[in-house]
Parts: structure tokens; C-alpha cells; sequence
């Protein structure tokens, strides 16, 4: 649905209509990009005026998320996330949009919740509407609540809507990884970049994450350790390091095998450095780079991998990703016995009960294996009972 710049009720002579937010990302599609020269036009003619944007108090959901972004999302948040909330922003209903934000009500924004799950995205060739999945609509309650949330401090509204209605809840995602063949196919058929394989060995090694295993440096590897304290992310382009997602760095050990052909990686890209010269880039020092030593993009490597996936048919019907090896390690371990609380650690979760979630599955295959180990203890360790022990009952 298209986004209005003056919604159904608001005088076009107003301050109001002068004072639209941008609330998605440039680039969205044409008609995003001509409301946001509008709003800048009417910005720079209301400052001729002598007027203050920042004085204005918000009014719609419209100008209060724009007043969120400003003062929150935008100045506070990790570029990532910033342009994942001005994503999620761009599908909330324009007439949901113009509703004052104290007439808004949890029957509003349960409407709405339905009207995203039904037809809140659309097909990028035909344009037509398609549902969004449960876990984007339930992303985007979170932000609309977030800006509620700042509404209620800066005493805008005395409660927030959005946590008397029902966003949908989204299935629990099983952390469901590959068989020890598929892994070592996926790892021996891998192109792209040259140093793909290595990159996914690594990656299932380490089990961590895309951007932490993008961001590695040489001298982040000590004693045969990986010490994983940072993630380079990328947001239309531009490649940025950040902490990693916990912002608590973590060691984990390096596989033996890895560690042998990280020395000849090592060799091979020492060969790269003396063909560049003083343009390779040593200053960043990462194991994994182009061969003048710049950074990988993260988007560019998951296609990739996805389209590795899809050629061998790997990981039906979803289709398989670069955090599928992930999953793999963490699934592994715990099948094989490795306790909930190490695998939690090597993975970086926030806690382990967030690991119990995702591999709920394997944890049930672990119970079963520890009864029967219960089981056999008993037979180990039962003794014959008394031949008189019943009468001693009477």
C-alpha cells in the first residue's frame, strides 16, 4: 500500500503536513523516494519560517515513531539494526499511520497485526500482496511498541497499546544441522571466493556466526584459540566492525585439522601480500579477505552459500544458509554428548537457556540415551534381595 504524505484528516496547510519523518530506508521503490523529497522540501521551507522541528510534540503514530527514530533508534543503535527497524517501519498501514496516537487502541493495532500477516509484504516482480511471516509481523509490534514505550516516559500517553494486543507468535525454530557427509560435500564443492572452503570449515569449526567468522584477524588466533570479540556487518554497502552480539568476546578452541590448513592459507595469502604490495590492506589483518586484503562482504558470501545449497540440493525445502553450519556444529556436539552449558558458551547464546530452545530436539535425544545409561547402572549395581524380605513386611 502506498504511504500518503498527508494522510485522510490532516490540513495540507498545517505544521503537521510539514513535518513527515522519513521512515523507511532510500531506495525502497520511486514513490519512497519522492515522499522524501517532499519531506525535506517542507522541512526547508518551515525552517525559513523560523520554526523548530524539535518543538513540535508528536501527535500521529506517524510523527511519534519519526520522534523514536530521532531520538532513539537512530543515535543509540547498531547500523544494522537501524536499518532493519526503518524496514519494519515501512510496512505499517498509512491509515494506522495517521491515527492519533491517543485514540490508538490494542483492537487498532490487532487489525493491523491480521492485515501483515495476510498481505502486509509484496512480490518484488509483480508487486502483488503476500503474507509476511509471524516473526517479521511480531519484529514490527516490537518497534511500534518501543515507540510507545518512549511515548509513555515522555508522558505523550499514560499506557502502551501494543502490549494489551496479540501479535502472532512464531513457531519455535528447530536448530536442525547438516549429516557429517553433507558438511564435508558443502565444504569440498565450494566457489566463490578462494578462500570459500577454509571459510566454511571454519565456520563449522567454530560454530560462530557470519560476521564473527568475516571479522577474524590473525592476531585473534593464539595457542591453536580463536578469540571471537568482534562481527563486521554490512548495511547497503557499507562494511562497518562491531562488537559481537552479546558484546561479551569469547575463546573457543580451533579444530586440529583447521589449524593445518590455516597455515597454508596463511602461506597463500602472504603470496597476495607481496603481489600487492604496499595497496594490500595489512592494517585490518583478517584471515579472511579479498586477495588485496580487504573485507568480504557478509551479503555477497550468503549468496553464495545459498546458491551452494541450491546446486547440491542441500537442506530441503527451505534451502540451507551460511548459519546452517552453525546449527550443525551445536547439534552435533549435543547428539554427541557434549554438555548444554559448553555448547551455549561456544555458540555466544546470552544464556543457556536460549540454547535449550533452539536444540530442544537434540537435548530429547541426550534424555533418552541418559536413561538408558540410568538403566544399566541399576543392572550394574542391583543386589539380590533377601529371600525372607516380604514376611519381614508382615
Amino acid at each position: 500500500m502506498a504511504f500518503s504524505i498527508l494522510p485522510a484528516g490532516i490540513n495540507s496547510q498545517g505544521p503537521e503536513a510539514r513535518l513527515r519523518i522519513r521512515l523507511c530506508y532510500e531506495g525502497r521503490s520511486s514513490q519512497w523516494e519522492a515522499t522524501r523529497r517532499i519531506e525535506e522540501h517542507q522541512k526547508r521551507e518551515f525552517a525559513k519560517a523560523g520554526a523548530s522541528v524539535a518543538a513540535e510534540v508528536p501527535k500521529t503514530l506517524f510523527m511519534l515513531l519519526g520522534e523514536f527514530f530521532r531520538q532513539h533508534v537512530d543515535e543509540k543503535l547498531a547500523p544494522k539494526t537501524i536499518e532493519r527497524y526503518h524496514q519494519q517501519a515501512a510496512y505499517i498501514n498509512p491509515d494506522l499511520l495517521a491515527l492519533p496516537i491517543s485514540e490508538i487502541t490494542p483492537l487498532h493495532l490487532d487489525r493491523e497485526w491480521k492485515r501483515l500477516l495476510k498481505r502486509g509484504g509484496h512480490h518484488r516482480r509483480t508487486k502483488a500482496p503476500r503474507p509476511l511471516p509471524a516473526k517479521t509481523v511480531r519484529n514490527i509490534a516490537g518497534v511500534v511498541s518501543s515507540a510507545f514505550a518512549k511515548a509513555v516516559k515522555w508522558g505523550l500517553v499514560k499506557t502502551n497499546p501494543v502490549s494489551a494486543s496479540e501479535p502472532p507468535v512464531p513457531k519455535k525454530r528447530k536448530g536442525i544441522g547438516l549429516t557429517v557427509a553433507q558438511q564435508d560435500m558443502v565444504i569440498e564443492a565450494a566457489s566463490g571466493p578462494w578462500c570459500m572452503p577454509l571459510l566454511l570449515e571454519m565456520a563449522a569449526g567454530l560454530g560462530a556466526r557470519r560476521g564473527e567468522v568475516l571479522a577474524l584477524r590473525w592476531s585473534d588466533i593464539v595457542d591453536g584459540r580463536a578469540f571471537i570479540s568482534r562481527s563486521l556487518t554490512q548495511v547497503k554497502g557499507s562494511l562497518s566492525f562491531k562488537p559481537t552480539k552479546t558484546e561479551e568476546p569469547r575463546v573457543v578452541k580451533i579444530p586440529e585439522q583447521t589449524l593445518a590448513k590455516l597455515k597454508v592459507h596463511r602461506k597463500r595469502q602472504n603470496e597476495f601480500r607481496a603481489q600487492y604490495g604496499s595497496d594490500y590492506r595489512s592494517d585490518l589483518d583478517l584471515i579472511f579477505a579479498n586477495p588485496d586484503g580487504a573485507p568480504l562482504k557478509p551479503d555477497s558470501i550468503s549468496a553464495t552459500v545459498s546458491a551452494l545449497f541450491k546446486r547440491m540440493k542441500i537442506a530441503k525445502p527451505r534451502g540451507g544458509s551460511l548459519h546452517l553450519l552453525r546449527h550443525t556444529l551445536a547439534s552435533q556436539m549435543l547428539d554427541s554428548g557434549v554438555p548444554l552449558p559448553v555448547v551455549s558458551q561456544r555458540l555466544g547464546h546470552s544464556s543457556v537457556r536460549v540454547t535449550a530452545d533452539i536444540y530442544s530436539h537434540a537435548i530429547h535425544g541426550q534424555d533418552d540415551e541418559a536413561v538408558s545409561r540410568w538403566e544399566e547402572y541399576q543392572q550394574r549395581n542391583r543386589l539380590a534381595k533377601p529371600e525372607n524380605w516380604k514376611r519381614n513386611l508382615q
